[in-house]
């Protein structure tokens, strides 16, 4: 009878366990289906900054900051998949304000983000990111520190994280770099902080870009 006993107190365990597992690294990787407020985040998406190659398939968008490991880590594996699948990869670079007197972005970063705002150009974002950002001197543009115009649009992405935060809160996602909204084929729309590589799969192969 002991032995009975250890057996399904073993089985309820290995079962729990099977259980936790399936939910830390499946269920919880997914993407959100984003009911909530749908229209305004989507438009919000459209009129940021954007910058893309313009690929004819599916649209994916994604806020970044320009050292954000997590953001290269993504760009770096998913992203050759994407484009191959004709995926159309909008990304939307913000300089982080400063907090309590710290800063988080540089004026070269700041300059980038307003040209990227103001111009979209994949080209551009391309040789920033092919850089080393801490030797990336912005060179041939428009500063934006000093020029109220470029300094409104630095402004501006960090508006658009402020007014995202709390709508995409209500569909249960938590604002954190990269942040990844795209419609699948059936027309929802779904996102994710997809910081893990867990979560690389689930968007790959809502976009079509597995295998």
């Amino acid at each position: 009878m002991r032995h009975w006993r250890l057996w399904l107190l073993f089985s309820a365990v290995l079962g729990l366990a099977g259980t936790w597992a399936y939910w830390n690294f499946d269920v919880r990787m997914r993407p959100h289906n984003i009911t909530h407020s749908p229209l305004e985040i989507t438009q919000a998406l459209e009129r940021a900054g954007w910058v893309s190659p313009h690929l004819p398939g599916p649209t994916l968008y994604m806020i970044s900051f320009r050292d954000c490991s997590d953001c290269i880590r993504f760009e770096r594996e998913v992203f050759p998949r994407l484009l191959a699948a004709g995926v159309d990869t909008r990304v939307i670079v913000v300089a982080r304000a400063d907090s309590h007197g710290t800063p988080h972005s540089t004026p070269a970063e700041r300059t980038t983000v307003a040209e990227l705002w103001a111009n979209r150009s994949w080209p551009l974002y391309e040789r920033w990111t092919a850089a080393p950002s801490a030797t990336w001197t912005a060179p041939g543009l428009i500063p934006a520190d000093g020029d109220t115009t470029r300094t409104l649009v630095v402004q501006g992405g960090r508006d658009l994280v402020q007014t995202l935060t709390p709508l995409l809160a209500e569909n249960g996602i938590s604002f954190a770099y990269p942040l990844l909204v795209w419609r699948t084929p059936d027309g929802a729309l779904h996102g994710c902080a997809c910081e893990s590589p867990l979560t690389y799969g689930h968007v790959m192969a809502e976009l079509g870009a597995q295998g």
